[in-house]
């Protein structure tokens, strides 16, 4: 069965970075497109940003310049790193497949992300 786990979150002051990953297994992870998605209390999961099989990445406007995706396949792991993190980035953060092109799997437990003023 697909499993991702998601790691790397944190108590961070605003400015500070954090670097995100996400482990899958059970999956064909190469071929997927993957995505790192979060979710603020009160607010619709959005999607942050994707990469796919073929190293396309594409950002929400409000991280561009800040966050960073990347993949390493041989790991089956998708990492976020983030950079110059505001409040508004407060979230939980989640990776799945890249929900524009593919259906998602079952969610992990996501990893908190806390960005103190």
């Amino acid at each position: 069965q697909a499993q991702l786990v998601e790691s790397g979150g944190g108590l961070v002051q605003a400015g500070g970075s954090l670097r995100l990953s996400c482990a899958a297994s059970g999956m064909r992870f190469s071929v997927n497109a993957m995505a790192w998605y979060r979710q603020a209390p009160g607010k619709q999961r959005e999607l942050v940003a994707g990469i796919t099989s073929g190293g396309v990445i594409s950002y929400v406007d409000s991280v561009k310049g800040r966050f960073t995706i990347s993949r390493d396949d041989a790991k089956n792991t998708v990492y976020l790193e983030m950079n110059n993190l505001k409040p508004e980035d407060t979230a939980v953060y989640y990776c799945n497949k890249d929900w524009r092109y593919l259906a998602t799997i079952r969610w992990g437990q996501g990893t908190q992300v806390t960005v103190s003023s």
